[in-house]
């Protein structure tokens, strides 16, 4: 309770996660016979603009730059990206100047995400490819401190010790309930943060938006750089990409539209959607033995349903 005290006193204008967070249990008739219960954990309500997964990586990545004195944030991500957006947001309500280096050429007129930033004040950098590859060279850090002074750099999708220290504290003592816990995979930090805080008895499914098995050595390599034990057991699952990272096929939007009109909770297609799609699968398939009880983090993302249904001519629901 220290340190969210402290962070409520340093920044007065973030809502705070309250002590009950919203559950939300879905039914289905499959569940019933099943004999399994499903919730989820609306962390996209925590905070009207920095929300899910995003408000814990930037807790105290924000904390140790307002300790350290730094004026600017600077970053780093996609066109769309839910990091840009929250970063940006967080900047403006906290007095931080900010960067976003913009992977990609440039957005004649912006889309919706970058949009936001720009009207926040964040000052975009386009990069090509290439260049962007050299985001973790410490050659190339120092060259972008002396093009735009000092700053605090906070790693594409937000993922350093700081984030994993505020994602740990997504799962508490009263989730110990639940059997099973689910989230999405991207940069790794929302899984390792929950790995750090499973119970004994609990198992942990990441299921990763990226295609490739490649995310198994990358996740072994956080975990052991900063090293997290686990007292339960962890699994990640590759078969729901649909594609690849960003990547979307019709079954996932029939999915997500069918969920909404059911459940009416919106669930973005490039992390949740899919996370959610390979739970109803896998209980269809008797993966969870019946009298599991599964949480769901809802980790966000919904600031991208914007940009998704301009450019590929969709409604999904925001």
């Amino acid at each position: 309770m220290a340190k969210i005290w402290l962070f409520a006193v340093l920044f007065p204008q973030f809502m705070l996660i309250p002590q009950n967070i919203d559950f939300q249990e879905i039914q289905d008739p499959v569940f019933f016979e099943k004999e399994i219960q499903v919730f989820i954990k609306r962390f996209d309500k925590i905070h009207d603009l920095v929300s899910g997964n995003k408000f814990f990586k930037l807790k105290y990545n924000l904390d140790m730059a307002k300790k350290e004195g730094m004026g600017t944030l600077l970053t780093f991500g996609g066109a769309f990206s839910n990091h840009i957006y929250a970063v940006a947001a967080a900047a403006e309500k906290l007095g931080f100047k900010s960067i976003g280096l913009i992977r990609g050429e440039q957005h004649s007129p912006l889309n919706p995400t970058l949009s936001f930033a720009a009207a926040r004040g964040m000052q975009l950098i386009y990069l090509d490819r290439q260049t962007y590859r050299n985001k973790h060279e410490n050659s190339y850090l120092k060259f972008l401190e002396e093009t735009y002074g000092e700053f605090y750099l906070i790693p594409e999708g937000g993922t350093n010790s700081l984030a994993i220290a505020g994602t740990a504290e997504m799962l508490t003592e009263q989730d110990r309930i639940f059997s099973h816990v689910t989230c999405s995979i991207g940069t790794g930090g929302t899984f390792a943060g929950l790995v750090k805080s499973l119970g004994e008895n609990q198992s942990l499914l990441g299921f990763s938006s990226l295609k490739g098995d490649f995310i198994y050595d990358e996740m072994s390599r956080l975990l052991k750089k900063e090293q997290i034990e686990c007292e339960g057991k962890f699994e990640i699952l590759d078969k729901y990409h649909f594609g690849g990272y960003g990547k979307f096929k019709p079954d996932l939007i029939k999915f997500m539209k069918g969920f909404y009109e059911t459940y009416q909770i919106p669930l973005d297609p490039v992390y949740t959607g899919k996370m959610m799609f390979g739970i109803f699968d896998l209980i269809e398939k008797d993966y969870f033995p019946a009298g599991s009880k599964i949480l769901c983090m809802h980790t966000g993302g919904l600031q991208g349903i914007a940009g998704f249904n301009s450019r590929f001519k969709e409604n999904l629901p925001l």
